[in-house]
């Protein structure tokens, strides 16, 4: 018998470990069970049994995390993935759900924004550190299923599904709001009626002047990946439910500049976006990022080509060299 053919022989069914180690963490032993965890999987690895490896690191992230081992539990979702590209496993609704599973056991906790004046603030200190690391490890492991799953079968971008996971966990759990980042999941997943609730709620209590900002953050987002349709539903529906929930849509020459450039992309009209740019620059110079987005609207619905920054950088070299050579040929009597 080869010496692979005896390794697989000789490691169990993982059932068989999964068991062994459920008794381990009901014992609250997570930091043991962890470890046993990982360096069992290896074996079944190396054993090329990823079947049971897969199986194995799954129950044990969806153990950890439902007893709110955060850290222990999305280590093992990490390597969970890791084992999904190893063995070559499509994306597909199967692998969707499994990912589905671990995502839930996830901790849901309501964030903490202060405390009352007879309340210990360290407890508050320690709420938002434990917030904090719930955001990173979920993170992390959901950006490595995306990963996967866009090499694997799914959009290129990634799964829509997994983007919308982590644009809700984002939003939800985040100490620290980071809008710009829950619009980038968001407008790469497929449930804009989430995303349009989750905007609306954030114009509801974020501070003032943020609130044009996230909405021409998310239609740029649309546009600068050519989807004009979903740019221009979101901001129809916008408009549509800050009239009902009688909210006030902001009136800014942000917003003044969206609704001037959604129609304008409708037609070939290159030289009225530039001029649209030119008008608003001191409205698109309030987020850096907005400059690159709209680069991206110009190359996908008018051909511009991206201006190559180190081209441009040598070729402003090559000038100085140039003039510097002519000035001093001239001044040499040549």
């Amino acid at each position: 018998m080869s010496r692979e053919r005896f390794r697989r022989a000789a490691l169990p069914p993982a059932q068989y470990n999964i068991e062994k180690l459920e008794k381990v963490i009901e014992e609250g032993n997570f930091y043991g069970a962890e470890q046993m965890y990982k360096s069992t999987s290896v074996r079944y690895i190396l054993a090329r049994r990823y079947s049971d490896a897969m199986d194995l690191l799954h129950s044990g992230a969806c153990l950890q995390l439902t007893h709110s081992q955060v850290t222990c539990g999305a280590e093992l979702a990490v390597l969970y993935v890791d084992t999904l590209v190893k063995a070559n496993i499509p994306y597909d609704n199967d692998s969707l759900e499994r990912l589905s599973q671990i995502y839930r056991k996830f901790p849901r906790i309501p964030v903490p924004h202060d405390l009352g004046a007879d309340d210990d603030v360290e407890k508050l200190a320690e709420a938002l550190t434990a917030a904090k690391t719930r955001v990173e490890c979920c993170s992390s492991f959901l950006k490595a299923a995306i990963k996967w799953s866009a090499e694997s079968g799914a959009h290129r971008n990634g799964s829509p599904e997994l983007h919308s996971m982590l644009a809700e966990y984002l939003y939800s759990q985040s100490p620290e709001m980071d809008m710009a980042k829950v619009s980038y999941h968001f407008v790469r997943a497929n449930d804009p009626e989430k995303f349009l609730s989750t905007l609306l709620n954030f114009m509801g209590k974020c501070y003032p002047g943020e609130d044009d900002l996230a909405i021409a953050r998310a239609i740029l987002m649309y546009l600068a990946m050519g989807n004009l349709r979903d740019a221009n539903c979101l901001m129809d529906e916008v408009k549509e439910h800050v009239e009902c929930d009688e909210l006030e849509f902001p009136e800014s020459d942000l917003i003044e500049f969206i609704c001037y450039l959604l129609p304008t992309l409708q037609r070939d009209a290159f030289p009225l976006f530039h001029k649209l740019r030119q008008l608003y620059k001191t409205s698109i110079d309030r987020e850096p990022s907005f400059y690159e987005m709209l680069d991206d609207i110009a190359e996908k619905f008018y051909g511009v080509q991206r201006k190559n920054h180190l081209q441009g950088m040598f070729g402003d070299i090559f000038k100085v060299i140039t003039n510097s050579f002519f000035d001093n040929t001239f001044s040499l009597g040549y």
